[in-house]
C-alpha cells in the first residue's frame, strides 16, 4: 500500500480521529517528529553534503522563495544509514556545532565559530524524546541546566553555572525578552510551536542586557514555510493528559505564506484535587514584499491552569510515602496566566554586505494566584499547620522595538562582519494583592477538609505599580585575523529608568535610574576544519532583584557585576556524525546585598557580598553504524558565596564558603537511541542530578536524583509515527525544589503515554 495512496490517507485519518475521539471534548498537545523530507527543521549538516537551510529568523528573500520538496531524508541533513532504515531519524548528534543560530552571537555564528558554551536543540530530538515542554527539553538535553519550577515562579526558572533564578538565568521567546516581573515568567513553556531551543552559558549581558549572568534560553518558534506541510497530534497518558496539537503551513500565494500551530491538554494530575489545563495557539503570516524585503507578523497566545500544588511538607526531615500525592492547598484555590505576543519583523537586504533587522513588540501577561502556599509538620499536635494565604493579580504589558544593522566587508584586507544597534522596552506592571499574607489552620496530614481560601484572610487591593524605561545600546564584530584564528568581540550600554508608585506605603514610592556596561573579547583558533580551540573573557550585569520590582531599600543599589573567564575546545568529526564539546570557566560575581555590620537591625543592606562559581562542562553526540546513536554531557561545579551574611535572631550570621541555594555540583544527561529493526526505534535516557541546599545555612539538603525516561516508536508508514513513553521508569520519588526548607516540590511519578502522529 503506497504511503501517499488514498487508502493510507484514510487509515492515518481514521487511526487519528479513533484515538482523538477517546480524549474528545478536551484537547492537548503532545509532538513526535516531522518527517525529514517534509518539515525543514534544522538539523547538523554533514561534510559531504550540505542540506538546503531552514527558514531561521535572520534569512530574507530566500526562505520565502519556493523550493522543491526533498525527494529523500538525506537530501534533508540525515545520513544514508538513516534514510535507507526509514526509521525515526537518528544521524544527527544533538550539539548541532556547524547550525547557524542567533542566541550566542547577533552575527549568526555557528556554535563552532563562537567563542562561549552554545547548544542548539533541534525539534526532531525534543519530539523523539517526548518532551511536551520547555523545562524537560532543556534540563535533559544541554548541559549542566537544573530546573528550580514552583507555581509562584510561573514553573519557568532554571539553575547553570551556580547561579539560579529569573534574575539571572534568562529565557527568550525568539530572542525577544518579557522583562520579569516579581520573579516570575510564564511564556513560552510548551514545545509543540518549537523549532529549535538554543541555549548559552556564562554572561550574556553584552547580547541581551542585565540579568543574563548564568546563562540565556531562547526558544525559536516555528515559522511559515513556502512548502505546504499538515500534522496533527493526540496522545493521552496515565495521569489522564489528553493533548491534542495541530500545525499547517504553507503558501498563501508565491509572495506570502503561513503557519499556525494550537496545542491544548486537560489533565488529572499526579496529585489530589489538581486538574490543569493549558492552550497555546500560534499564527504567523511571512510577506516578500521584494526580493530583499520581507516582513513578518506573528500572534503567539498562552491562557494556562498550572498545577495548584505547591509542595510535600517534611516530617522528621524526609518525605513520607503516604504524602506523596497529598495536595494542601484550599479547595477554592486558583490560578491562571494568560499571555499574548504580538510581534512585527522586518527583515531588509538593503545592498551586499548590509542586513537591517527590526522587531516590534507589544506583550501582555495577566496572572492571578489563590492560594495556600506553606505547610509545615507540627511534632507537638501531629498536624500540617497552613500559612501564606496568598491572593496576587500582575497586569503587565511591555512594548517594545529592537533593531540592528549587519555589515559584512573587509577591514585592511581581513574580512570582518559587525552587527550595531540598539533595543528601548517601556513595561507598565501593576502588583495587586492581600499582603501582608496572613491566615492559618490546621489539618490531619492524610484525611482532611481542604477548606476554603476565603476562610481567614485579608482583602486583595493593588499594591505597586512600577513604570520602566530601557534603552540600550550594543554591537559586536567577528574578525578574521587568518583563515584560522577569529577575534569575537561585543559591548553593550543599558540605562533602565524605574518610576515606582507604592499604593498602600506611599511613602516608599520612588525613582531610580540605573547603568550598566557590558562586554565579551573571545579567540576562535580552528587549525583544522571543523575543530576549534577557543578562549574567552566576558562581564555582565545582574539587578539585585528584578528591574520591575525594585522595592524601596533597594533604589540606591547598582547593578551587581559577573567576570566570566572561559577556555574551551569543540569538534564535529565523521561528516557531522559526531560531536563533542570541553569547556572550563570561572565567574565571580561582585555587588550583592548584605547587612551593615554597625547596624544590623536597621534594614540597612551594603552591596559588597560575592559569589564564585568554577567547573567543567562536556558534552558528546555521536550517531554510530546499525541504527546506534549516544548524546551525553556532564557538568561538575565548585559555586561558593565569598561574601555573604544575613540577619538571624537579630544578630548577623555569615555564610560564607556555603554553597548558594538549589544549586547541585553536578549535573548529567545520558541517552542512547537503537533503531532496532525497520520503522522502528527504541530509546532511553537518564536525567542525573546532584544534591542541593535549600537555606542558606546549608543545614536543608535535599537528595540528588536519578530520573530514568524512555520508549519505543513504530513508523507504519513514512507519513505516521506511534509511540509509546514511559516517564520516570523506577517511580523515584525525588525533589525537584522546595518551597522554604521543610516542604518539597516532588516530580511526577512514574507516567505512561501513547501517542499519535500523522502528517498529510
Amino acid at each position: 500500500m503506497s504511503p501517499s495512496s488514498p487508502v493510507a490517507r484514510k487509515w492515518r485519518l481514521g487511526l487519528l480521529c479513533s484515538l482523538s475521539s477517546l480524549l474528545l471534548p478536551v484537547e492537548g498537545s503532545a509532538q513526535t517528529p516531522p518527517p525529514t523530507r517534509l518539515d525543514p527543521i534544522e538539523v547538523a549538516p554533514s561534510a559531504a553534503a550540505k542540506p538546503k537551510p531552514a527558514a531561521r529568523s535572520r534569512d530574507t528573500a530566500a526562505a520565502a522563495r519556493p523550493r522543491p520538496r526533498p525527494a529523500t531524508a538525506a537530501a534533508a541533513g540525515s545520513t544514508s544509514r538513516a534514510a535507507s532504515s526509514g526509521t525515526p531519524g537518528t544521524a544527527s548528534p544533538t550539539l548541532n556545532a556547524t547550525t547557524q543560530g542567533g542566541t550566542g552571537s547577533r552575527l549568526n555564528l555557528t556554535p563552532l565559530q563562537t567563542p562561549a558554551s552554545v547548544e542548539i536543540i533541534t525539534a526532531q530530538t525534543i519530539a523523539e524524546r517526548g518532551q511536551h515542554n520547555v523545562l524537560d527539553a532543556v534540563t535533559q538535553d544541554a548541559a549542566g541546566f537544573v530546573a528550580t519550577p514552583a507555581p509562584g515562579n510561573g514553573g519557568l526558572s532554571f539553575s547553570t553555572r551556580g547561579f539560579a533564578g529569573s534574575n539571572s538565568v534568562m529565557t527568550l521567546y525568539d530572542g525577544t525578552r518579557f522583562y520579569i516581573g516579581s520573579g516570575t515568567l510564564t511564556f513560552p513553556y510548551d514545545t509543540w510551536s518549537t523549532q529549535r531551543i538554543e541555549v548559552l552559558r556564562g554572561p550574556a549581558s553584552v547580547l541581551y542586557g542585565e540579568g543574563a549572568i548564568g546563562g540565556v534560553i531562547n526558544v525559536i518558534p516555528k515559522k511559515p514555510q513556502s512548502t505546504p506541510y499538515n500534522e496533527a497530534e493526540v496522545s493521552l497518558d496515565s495521569n489522564m493528559t489528553r493533548r491534542l496539537s495541530v500545525d499547517s503551513t504553507g503558501p498563501i500565494n508565491p509572495n506570502v505564506s503561513y503557519r499556525i500551530n494550537a496545542t491544548g491538554n486537560m489533565s488529572d494530575s499526579w496529585v489530589d484535587r489538581d486538574k490543569t489545563s493549558n492552550a497555546v495557539v500560534s499564527a504567523a503570516v511571512r510577506v516578500r514584499a521584494s526580493d530583499n524585503l520581507a516582513f513578518t507578523l506573528s500572534e503567539d497566545y498562552g491562557d494556562r491552569s498550572p498545577s495548584r500544588y505547591f509542595g510535600t511538607p517534611l516530617i522528621n526531615g524526609a518525605i513520607q510515602d503516604a504524602l506523596r500525592f497529598k495536595n494542601y492547598n484550599a479547595a477554592d484555590s486558583a490560578i491562571r496566566y494568560q499571555d499574548s505576543w504580538t510581534r512585527f519583523k522586518t527583515e531588509w537586504d538593503v545592498a551586499d554586505g548590509i542586513k537591517v533587522n527590526n522587531t516590534l513588540y507589544y506583550l501582555t501577561s495577566e496572572r492571578h494566584w489563590r492560594d495556600i502556599e506553606n505547610y509545615t509538620w507540627n511534632p507537638k499536635t501531629q498536624l500540617i499547620d497552613r500559612t501564606s494565604y496568598i491572593e496576587i493579580f500582575h497586569d503587565q504589558k511591555q512594548l517594545g522595538n529592537r533593531m540592528d544593522t549587519t555589515f559584512s566587508g573587509h577591514v585592511f584586507g581581513l574580512a570582518n562582519q559587525v552587527v550595531a544597534g540598539f533595543d528601548v522596552n517601556r513595561i507598565d506592571f501593576t502588583h495587586t494583592n492581600n499582603s501582608p499574607y496572613g491566615g492559618a489552620s490546621s489539618v490531619n496530614p492524610y484525611v482532611f477538609d481542604p477548606g476554603s481560601f476565603f476562610a481567614t484572610t485579608t482583602a486583595t487591593t493593588p499594591g505597586f505599580n512600577a513604570i520602566v524605561n530601557q534603552y540600550a545600546l550594543f554591537a559586536e564584530d567577528r574578525l578574521s585575523l587568518t583563515d584560522q584564528l577569529s577575534l569575537v568581540t561585543g559591548v553593550r550600554y543599558d540605562r533602565p529608568e524605574v518610576d515606582r508608585t507604592d499604593y498602600k506605603t506611599p511613602a516608599n514610592s520612588f525613582e531610580t535610574t540605573l547603568s550598566g556596561t557590558s562586554w565579551r573579547a573571545g579567540l576562535v583558533y580552528e587549525p583544522i576544519k571543523n575543530l576549534a580551540f577557543y578562549g574567552q573573557y566576558a562581564v555582565g550585569v545582574d539587578p539585585v532583584s528584578n528591574l520591575i520590582s525594585l522595592s524601596t531599600t533597594q533604589k540606591t543599589f547598582q547593578l551587581a557585576t559577573g567576570k566570566q573567564t572561559e577556555i574551551g575546545v569543540k569538534q564535529s568529526f565523521w561528516g557531522g556524525r559526531g560531536e563533542w564539546t570541553l569547556a572550563a570557566y570561572e565567574i565571580v560575581k561582585t555587588g550583592l546585598t548584605i547587612p551593615d555590620p554597625g547596624n544590623p537591625t536597621g534594614g540597612v543592606a551594603l552591596q559588597i557580598g560575592q559569589q564564585s562559581s568554577r567547573g567543567v562542562e562536556g558534552s558528546i553526540g555521536l550517531a554510530l553504524n546499525d541504527g546506534w546513536r549516544v548524546d551525553a554531557n556532564l557538568a561538575l561545579l565548585r559555586a561558593r558565596y565569598d561574601n555573604n551574611s544575613q540577619v538571624v535572631g537579630g544578630k548577623i550570621v555569615s555564610f560564607n564558603g556555603n554553597v548558594p541555594v538549589n544549586v547541585p555540583q553536578q549535573v548529567s544527561n545520558v541517552w542512547l537511541t537503537w533503531d532496532f529493526a525497520p520503522n522502528w526505534s527504541v530509546y532511553g535516557g537518564v536525567q542525573i542530578v546532584g544534591a542541593m541546599y535549600s537555606d542558606l545555612a546549608n543545614t536543608q539538603l535535599r537528595p540528588g536524583y536519578n530520573v530514568v525516561n524512555g520508549g519505543v516508536r513504530w513508523k507504519p508508514d513514512d507519513r505516521t509515527t506511534v509511540a509509546f513513553r514511559l516517564y520516570n521508569l523506577f517511580d523515584k520519588a525525588y525533589a525537584v525544589t522546595s518551597n522554604g526548607t521543610g516542604q518539597w516540590l516532588l516530580g511526577m511519578p512514574r507516567t505512561a503515554e501513547l501517542s499519535v502522529n500523522v502528517k498529510f
